[in-house]
């Protein structure tokens, strides 16, 4: 008896939740929020200091897809990139790229000098 009633109540509380589950993938902020792990090497929004590593704003959204693509399968080399791609679902990295190809350039920009 213990089981079926925590069995039924297991599933309603996920049925209860499945109509938020689709709502999360249109937020707008998703796309960001996976972003921001790309923020400190790619610049803030994608833009980089210095062009090192590349900016991503403004890039294709299928070309930016591709190569995340292309380090989760080893078939790009990579220090880093691959390992960070490979935490990522093809939905999320859909997401990324969306979000990056959505975001303005800006003008090239040095580091400071006080970096030096």
């Amino acid at each position: 008896m213990k089981c079926s009633f925590a069995r039924a109540l297991g599933l309603s509380a996920l049925f209860s939740i499945a109509p938020v589950l689709p709502s999360l993938a249109q937020d707008p902020n998703v796309g960001r929020s996976l972003a921001a792990n790309c923020f400190t090497c790619h610049g803030t929004n994608g833009n980089s200091a210095g062009g090192v590593p590349p900016s991503l704003a403004a890039r294709d959204r299928s070309e930016l897809f591709q190569t995340m693509k292309d380090f989760q399968s080893g078939k790009r080399p990579a220090t880093i990139m691959h390992q960070h791609a490979k935490g990522y679902t093809d939905e999320q990295l859909q997401l990324i790229a969306a979000y990056f190809a959505a975001q303005k350039p800006a003008p090239a920009r040095l580091p400071s000098k006080a970096s030096y």
